[in-house]
């Protein structure tokens, strides 16, 4: 007979089910397990509607020993308790030994994490306990079976005979072997150290042994930051031949970690990579390194002295307070091509509020305070360079660097006011004119400006959009070994005002599920002819202007419609001046969408300030075109060019576009210059993506070609296998170009992720 639900009257079954319970810790948390949560403290009805504390059983059968005492549930036996479901064909619990028993037990967690076993033996403190055939369904879609679980303590959990894998196995397949599996003898859990242990661990790919370790340790995937192995990185090439570098994470406190990663080389000696991470109450430091004791090498073999190489990559942020931040960055490295010869990735990149340029390293400390009205950042900052014809001479010392910009929240004359200030000074120690044969000292210079911009919007009622603006501006210099001066100093100041508009009437056009947009745009300004600060002459005799913060500029649609085009204070725009432009768009509902530009710049006179190569020193500047589409859904381009405004002849392109679909993504940039910043003529492409053949299996490629010296750069070419637990890749790379002193050279790697081993924790 089956019993009717009881809630109050089973207390020895209450017990029989929190030993269930415990049966869960056997296995969840690192893939194996998770200690044993005591009788939960409840305050409210659960989810399932049971009170605290209750607990419903149904069976068809259950029966009451007063005498043993023993209590027995037979027959499709389920309870639930604290979110838990137990379901088992006996369960026995004897008070008078303290043991459960019960027999094909499944237990079902609040976090889909899912238990099973043959037979089960507990103790009622739920301290102790053995389950035969074992197995488990857990978070991150890990399986484990085993012979036997042992639950040793709280902590300590033992699984004997085991097999784990995070892979999809399909019952009702021909091939139910996962794509890779970790077997081992024996494996332990520790929860208060969060790590997990295997004694004679075999490594499984496809079911092939690959590997074997008699002991292996790793973080448990559950956790959300301990110590571990991370994944490896291999690879083979021609200059540092076979190549093993593995990582392992160092957890040293709940807010800081270590990660050591020793980079094992066949030609050349070992390179230790390095990162230490903190997080404070008010910020975190990040500071990675390397360091070997080597000689110096390319794909040829080694040469020169053998002496320390090293490098430091190194941030930190802080919050002084609400509105102030302040922070630095150090970066250095011993050799121009030391991040090259070991392949260290992540180098170029954005660490603080100032930026280097590609293959330029820089070293910063600076304080922010920021507001909803105001801005201020002191800043000082120096700059490594790694690029073969680089000398650090020459480059300057800037310090400080003093910017700041206000904006009050009052309406001035109907429109909007901002104050800005600007002070720096630089210090060099070499001129870049300088030969072995000539010294020539570098320029120094110390500068102070004073801006207000003041701006006001108007909409007619035909729809005309008229913006009026004024620009004054006061500049102060002191300079120092300057060339026009017989490398003696002089202090100039001057004075700039600026007035115009800005016009813009759109027509807009409803088509069929489309909105038609033409836009023509014209910017009218005028102010007096700039003082621009000479220095010097160049061989053909030109003047020299100070220039320290506007060196890489390029004229495009981004400063077309623009006032002062020059993107820092030492040049000046001036003159009678209009920028003209017109700009058409089509907008589909479904939201594809395409927009091109086109237009150029008048003056009154030439502007020698500005170089040749920009195509804006005549009166009539160079047209500009530009234009960019979204054509279908994952697809997007973009195309930009200057054209000489009298030939029409290109003098500048830049094409890209970018590709994500189902079953792969790409991506191609084109750039075609005919002299770039560095006064040389410049033609490259990149390229890649990667392409998914079937469902698990694809092709990887990348290139960039330098299309001037008719050569490649880089090429990557590989096979990706994936699945829903482990991403396998094996890529060929020929670097062709020579680079300072490093020659061609050819390399394979294999890039290995599996699911719940290190890339989870060290994302973490």
């Amino acid at each position: 007979m089956k019993t009717s639900p009881r809630r109050t009257s089973l207390a020895p079954v209450k017990r029989s089910l929190l030993t269930g319970v415990a049966v869960a810790s056997l296995c969840v948390g690192s893939a194996w397990a998770q200690s044993a949560p005591g009788p939960a403290t409840v305050t409210s009805p659960g989810t399932d509607g049971l009170s605290p504390g209750a607990i419903y059983l149904e069976a068809d059968q259950v029966l009451r020993e007063d005498a043993v005492p023993k209590t027995s549930a037979s027959g499709e036996v389920e309870a639930r308790y604290d979110g838990r479901n137990l379901r088992a064909d006996t369960l026995v619990y004897d008070e008078a030994k303290g043991v459960l028993e019960a027999s094909n037990v499944e237990i079902f967690n609040p976090d889909g994490s899912v238990e099973f076993a043959r037979e089960l033996v507990m103790d009622d403190e739920l301290r102790a306990g053995v389950a035969r055939g074992f197995s488990a369904r857990l978070p991150q879609n890990v399986k484990i079976a085993a012979a036997s679980a042992v639950r040793r303590s709280e902590t300590i959990n033992e699984l004997n005979r085991v097999i784990y894998t995070p892979c999809d196995i399909c019952a009702d397949s021909e091939n139910k072997t996962p794509t890779w599996s970790i077997q081992a003898e024996k494996v332990v859990q520790d929860g208060e150290r969060q790590l997990v242990h295997y004694r004679h661990a075999v490594f499984r790919l496809f079911g092939a042994p690959v590997f074997y370790l008699p002991l292996f340790w790793h973080p448990d995937p559950q956790a959300e930051r301990t110590s571990g192995l991370l994944t490896p990185a291999i690879s083979a090439s021609d200059r540092r031949g076979l190549s093993y570098e593995q990582p392992y994470l160092f957890v040293l406190s709940d807010y800081s970690d270590l990660t050591l990663s020793p980079q094992i080389n066949a030609k050349v000696e070992p390179f230790l990579n390095a990162r230490y991470r903190k997080r404070f109450y008010s910020g975190e430091i990040d500071v990675r390194g390397g360091y070997t004791y080597a000689q110096d090498f390319d794909a040829t073999g080694r040469f020169g002295d053998t002496t320390s190489r090293s490098y430091i990559l190194a941030r930190g942020a802080f919050a002084i307070n609400e509105d102030w931040d302040w922070g630095f960055t150090a970066e250095r490295s011993s050799d121009d091509l030391l991040f090259d010869k070991y392949e260290i990735g992540e180098v170029y990149q954005s660490r603080g509020p100032y930026i280097a340029d590609d293959r330029r390293l820089i070293s910063q400390l600076y304080a922010v305070r920021q507001d909803d009205d105001s801005y201020l950042s002191v800043a000082a900052f120096d700059i490594q360079g790694l690029r073969p014809d680089d000398d650090d001479r020459t480059f300057p010392t800037v310090a400080p660097l003093v910017e700041g910009r206000w904006s009050p929240d009052v309406r001035v004359a109907g429109g909007r006011l901002r104050l800005r200030a600007n002070a720096v000074a630089l210090e060099r120690d070499l001129s870049p004119s300088s030969t072995s044969a000539i010294y020539v000292p570098g320029l120094d210079s110390r500068r102070v400006v004073a801006q207000a911009d003041w701006r006001r919007g108007f909409t007619t009622p035909g729809g005309i959009r008229l913006e009026p603006f004024a620009n004054l501006r006061a500049d102060a210099y002191s300079l120092g070994d300057v060339p026009l001066e017989g490398f003696g100093g002089r202090n100039e100041t001057r004075l700039m005002g600026t007035l115009g508009a800005d016009v813009s009437w759109p027509f807009y056009r409803r088509f069929n599920k489309m909105t038609a947009v033409i836009e023509p745009l014209l910017q009218v300004m005028a102010s007096p002819q700039p003082d621009q600060i000479r220095t010097g002459f160049n061989p053909a005799g030109e003047p020299v202007y100070l220039n320290e913060d506007s060196l890489a500029f390029e004229f495009d649609e981004t400063n077309l419609l623009m006032a002062n085009r020059f993107p820092g204070f030492d040049l000046m725009e001036g003159g009678m001046r209009a920028n003209v432009a017109a700009r058409g768009s089509l907008l589909w509902d479904d939201g594809r969408r395409a927009t091109v530009l086109v237009g150029r710049s008048f003056r009154d006179q030439e502007e020698l300030a500005f170089p040749e190569r920009t195509g804006l020193r005549d009166t009539a500047s160079d047209w500009i075109v530009a234009a960019q589409a979204q054509p279908i859904r994952g697809v997007s381009a973009f195309g930009r060019a200057r054209l000489d405004g009298d030939s029409l002849e290109v003098r500048r392109a830049e094409a890209g576009a970018n590709l994500a679909l189902a079953r792969g993504s790409g991506f191609f940039r084109y750039l075609w210059d005919d002299l770039d910043i560095n006064g040389v003529k410049r033609e490259n492409l990149d390229l890649g993506g990667e392409l998914f053949l079937t469902q698990n299996w694809g092709v990887t490629a990348y290139g960039n070609r330098d299309m001037v010296q008719k050569g490649w750069v880089v090429r990557d070419i590989g096979v990706v296998y994936r699945d829903e637990c482990t991403r396998i890749e094996v890529i060929y790379r020929r670097e062709d170009t020579v680079v300072g002193r490093l020659g061609p050279s050819e390399s394979v790697a294999v890039r290995l992720t599996l699911a719940t081993l290190g890339e989870p924790i060290y994302a973490n």
